[in-house]
């Protein structure tokens, strides 16, 4: 396993802990990649099913604005990040009493369902 691995795989795992309410310490190695992140996740956008993956062009975006020099790399660990954050807030649990909806739905779409849905 090589180091690039070894730190994605570190950053993940606090990512995932960091949702479930844990005090964390990400590796002093990822530390920038870190706090990129943090500050990412800080302006995501939301839609009607939940949060947009951050984007290609926020990450450039950002990198060009704080005058941050990523590689390649520490791009795919950025985005392997946010994919750890997507799937572990898709996972997050509702408090009792709430109501949600099935993420699939029952029901095929229809012409009329779909005009009554995008109006």
């Amino acid at each position: 396993m090589t180091a690039r691995t070894r730190l994605s795989r570190q950053l993940c795992a606090a990512v995932t802990a960091a949702l479930s309410g844990a005090r964390v310490r990400p590796p002093e190695a990822g530390r920038p990649l870190w706090n990129a992140f943090q500050r990412l996740n800080a302006t995501r956008t939301y839609h009607m099913a939940g949060p947009n993956p951050i984007s290609f062009a926020e990450v450039e975006a950002f990198a060009r604005l704080m005058r941050l020099p990523l590689e390649p790399w520490h791009v795919t660990i950025l985005m392997e990040m946010d994919a750890a954050w997507l799937a572990g807030a898709q996972r997050a649990k509702v408090p009792e009493g709430v109501k949600t909806l099935p993420p699939v739905s029952k029901h095929a779409i229809s012409a009329q369902l779909f005009d009554l849905v995008t109006g």
